[in-house]
């Protein structure tokens, strides 16, 4: 668990970098995206597809298409998610007899689910360049990724190192 655990900090420090400035002026939704880590954990818990839908600028034919895709991929995404979490709760349920062929078992199993995510990920970025423009397309991978890094962050912090 430990290159997770690295990895996670090191994308979430990643995200809380500023963006470099940039000639143009940032579009007027840009702020929507919320600044503060609390602020997104709350955004995302009460409404992510709004929180979505907010920083996206969709006109209404890219939201024809867009909001379809989205749809499938948050189910998708799901039982990915959910498979990573049984595999977590496994290993809370364990910690205090942790063997060595279980905790080997268990972070199989994460980052199996781990690398089906990355092709979810791949794969739903596919789709959103054959119905977005691409800087739109990219600007739905940074917010989903931001989403996730943050999730990530969360339960990294409250699992202990395996003893």
């Amino acid at each position: 668990m430990k290159p997770f655990i690295a990895a996670a900090a090191l994308l979430a420090g990643l995200a809380a970098l500023p963006a470099p400035a940039q000639n143009a002026a940032p579009p007027p939704a840009a702020a929507a995206m919320p600044s503060t880590a609390d602020s997104l954990r709350q955004a995302m818990r009460t409404d992510k597809r709004g929180l979505v839908e907010r920083n996206m600028q969709l006109t209404a034919q890219e939201a024809a298409k867009f909001w379809p895709i989205y749809d499938t991929y948050q189910q998708e995404l799901d039982r990915v998610v959910q498979r990573e979490n049984r595999a977590i709760l496994d290993y809370i349920n364990a910690e205090n007899t942790m063997t060595d062929a279980n905790a080997k078992r268990i972070a199989r199993e994460v980052l199996r689910a781990q690398g089906e995510e990355h092709k979810l990920r791949e794969k739903q970025l596919r789709r959103m360049l054959a119905v977005l423009p691409a800087r739109k397309a990219v600007r739905y991978l940074q917010i989903e990724t931001k989403l996730a890094t943050l999730q990530r962050y969360d339960v990294a912090e409250r699992i202990p190192l395996v003893r």
